[in-house]
């Protein structure tokens, strides 16, 4: 029988141009997992650890598991790294949900980690299109802006839109960063500055993009039948799902739906016996604004082109009907390739907890975490509850 796994502990450092290095973050964010924890838990009780990263800029390419192990204190410790490029702090953690589940670890450390601000901008973007189709997009000069930008010009076009809704997103999710200690924009942003933002790749302006963040986050993870022993407060995993696509977009038989978002959230959706109706709030991957609407959808919160009217409709803020990246989201809490998906699993415990502070999504009893890798090519969806 397999069992039902939860997090009883789990820290992140701030995201944003950080002066700490990769190891200096692995070590803030594990020791604030442990902290996190009532009682019970220490180093020596990790039985298995996963690390989470793209190895940003080279800065450890190879056997990166083994500096999570040195750092986290944990050395002699089976540790995996997971790389499914933004994707990768989202499999991390259904790696350690199977351990758990299959018995083989009763304690396991999940972390996240990048650097991602210490090198120069030529090589920043050649470090954020290694994820992308090497043989036609990245040859062809490609970049990830370029293809969300494709994607928002056929999502508006299709449903025939103005880019409101992508102007939304960004206030939205800036605001709700302003009360983030953690994120990397603390910056209120009005509609009209949005607007008037440069162009990147039209339709998406300077506001409509994620930034370049370092950070890391760290989660433990036991299983749930034991979870009290550790915490009074555990968030247990209730379902996940996960699920891949053509790397390529131009493969792709729809350029503005991600099959394997859709996939992963039908097969977390039936791990976990449950409906959408009763998930209290949303942590999705807006890498870029056209992200959150094109999730909305994916993840079956809404039918085609309607996220939009919903995000206008104010319907995805923090008090109202359905939350959408209370933390601040990708746009503005960051985005530090591997520990994203890792960061999405702690804002769950944190407001499931009721820890939350500020953001704190009023009555969060249930969250879904969405993390996507590159264009759409790999997903995971994670949904954690309090019961």
């Amino acid at each position: 029988m397999v069992r039902r796994a939860a997090i009883v502990g789990a820290g992140q450092t701030r995201f944003g141009a950080l002066d700490a290095g990769p190891r200096e973050l692995l070590r803030t964010a594990v020791a604030q997992a442990f902290a996190s924890v009532d009682r019970g838990a220490d180093r020596a009780s990790v039985d298995s650890a996963f690390l989470a990263t793209l190895g940003f800029g080279g800065w450890q390419i190879g056997n990166s598991a083994a500096v999570l192990a040195e750092e986290s204190g944990v050395a002699g410790v089976p540790t995996t790294r997971v790389e499914n490029a933004c994707a990768s702090g989202g499999f991390a953690l259904r790696a350690a949900v199977d351990a758990v589940g299959s018995g083989s670890a009763e304690l396991v450390l999940v972390a996240g980690v990048e650097k991602m601000t210490d090198i120069p901008n030529a090589r920043r973007r050649y470090w954020l299109g290694v994820s992308g189709d090497t043989e036609w997009e990245r040859l062809a000069g490609l970049t990830f802006a370029g293809v969300y930008g494709l994607i928002a010009s056929r999502y508006l076009a299709e449903h025939h839109l103005g880019p409101e809704a992508l102007t939304a997103v960004a206030v939205k999710n800036h605001e709700n960063g302003a009360l983030n200690p953690n994120a990397h924009f603390r910056k209120v942003v009005k509609a009209e500055e949005v607007a008037a933002a440069p162009r990147v790749a039209d339709p998406l302006g300077l506001y409509d993009c994620c930034p370049v963040s370092d950070g890391a986050a760290a989660l433990l993870v036991a299983p749930a039948e034991h979870a009290r022993r550790f915490t009074d407060a555990p968030v247990y995993v209730e379902g996940v799902g996960a699920a891949s696509d053509y790397l390529a977009v131009q493969e792709r038989a729809d350029l503005t739906r991600f099959a394997a978002s859709r996939r992963a959230a039908d097969q977390a959706f039936r791990s976990g016996a449950l409906e959408r109706s009763a998930v209290s709030f949303l942590e999705v991957h807006d890498c870029f604004t056209i992200g959150e609407l094109l999730a909305l959808e994916d993840l079956g919160f809404a039918p085609p082109g309607e996220a939009a009217r919903m995000t206008l409709a104010g319907e995805t803020r923090r008090d109202a009907r359905l939350p959408v990246n209370p933390d601040g989201g990708l746009k503005a809490k960051g985005h530090p390739i591997g520990a994203t998906g890792v960061g999405q699993a702690y804002e769950a415990f944190c407001q499931l907890r009721g820890s939350a502070g500020a953001r704190q999504v009023p009555g969060a009893e249930r969250a879904l975490a969405h993390n996507v890798g590159g264009a759409g090519a790999t997903a995971t969806v994670t949904i954690f509850g309090v019961g």
